[in-house]
């Protein structure tokens, strides 16, 4: 994505007016590089990708920043506790606002600006008109809660995990646009408690190993991983909480309206070492490509029909499908002529 990004004004809840430019169609990253697909952890080191690809910076920002920003002040004003921190948190706060203000400011220098004179900060965020001036270290200087701060100006959820007893607890986080699960009711949970309704991940003991690699991660080598789900309309925030007013959509899918309605929903997760208190960031960063968006690369739409054809019934159900994914496949059909796409997400 090029740096001089022209922020679209668009809604994510009501009229919907979300929509992706060709540019974000061709970085979006698709999750299936077979046809088959069963749970997997797929780690690899999060040091840099292509140019212009979701993967090349630490955070990625896109055309939707400045919208999705909105719709997390939205969320926050109408559910406060969508924010959580624990008091045992005070130093992760301080090594987030860190971690996104070098980030940003680092990686899209035209954007966002950071001056540091000693424990004085000066941070400038243009796209979101922010100027402020702050102690590091003393929450006072600043309007809120420093990770809820920085929190409110980055895309995509953020879980803040703190290690202790050999495991993982989720004791601060941000999240207004998550796939149908609750801070309110996760906050505290243990690592594999917060994943226990993972269809089969117990009994192939994923998250066994996955916790057992994670404890180990190491600052300044952070990790990534894609996870997917799918969405009917381009709704950021489809937590339990909204479940009347999102649920609902999911029986509203029909053979003519499937491919504007239904969106595949990727999730770029990375995992950051934080320094001073040696907590976990986990930052869950969604993306939404209508099916209409993702058959503009006929690789990517008989790709897509060969993974719900074949997905495991438990896996269709936990994650929400089964309303729509038999419309998904039937509207797909026609472009599926069974060749062999080869390995790879690429979309040609």
């Amino acid at each position: 994505m090029a740096k001089n990004i022209a922020f679209k004004q668009e809604t994510f809840r009501d009229d919907y007016t979300y929509s992706n430019s060709a540019e974000a169609i061709r970085r979006f990253p698709f999750p299936f590089a077979e046809d088959e697909y069963m749970y997997s952890v797929n780690i690899e080191q999060h040091d840099g990708g292509a140019p212009g690809s979701v993967f090349e910076h630490a955070i990625d920002i896109d055309e939707h920043y400045v919208a999705e920003c909105e719709d997390r002040r939205i969320t926050l004003e109408k559910d406060p506790g969508r924010y959580i921190a624990l008091p045992h948190m005070k130093d992760a706060q301080w090594d987030m606002v860190e971690l996104i203000m070098d980030s940003l400011s680092t990686d899209y220098p035209d954007l966002f600006q950071l001056s540091k004179d000693g424990d004085n900060w000066h941070w400038i965020n243009k796209p979101l008109n922010i100027d402020q001036k702050f102690v590091f270290g003393d929450e006072s200087t600043l309007p809120m809660e420093p990770f809820e701060y920085v929190g409110r100006q980055v895309q995509g959820d953020w879980v803040v995990m703190d290690q202790r007893d050999d495991d993982l607890f989720a004791d601060m986080g941000i999240i207004t646009s998550q796939a149908d699960w609750s801070l309110a009711f996760d906050a505290g949970m243990s690592f594999k408690e917060w994943h226990g309704p993972v269809p089969q991940a117990n009994e192939l003991g994923i998250f066994d190993r996955a916790l057992k690699y994670l404890l180990h991660l190491q600052y300044g080598s952070p990790v990534r991983r894609l996870n997917w789900t799918m969405t009917v309309n381009p709704r950021l925030d489809t937590s339990p909480e909204e479940y009347p007013l999102w649920g609902p959509d999911n029986v509203s899918v029909t053979a003519d309206n499937v491919g504007q309605k239904v969106h595949l929903r990727v999730e770029l997760q990375a995992l950051f070492r934080l320094p001073r208190s040696n907590a976990m960031a986990f930052s869950i960063r969604g993306y939404l490509a209508s099916i209409d968006d993702l058959k503009t690369y006929p690789r990517w739409a008989k790709r897509l029909r060969r993974v719900l054809t074949n997905l495991h019934p438990d896996l269709s159900e936990y994650k929400g499908l089964d309303n729509y994914r038999q419309l998904v496949i039937d509207y797909l059909a026609p472009m599926d002529d069974g060749a062999d796409l080869g390995l790879g997400t690429h979309p040609e």
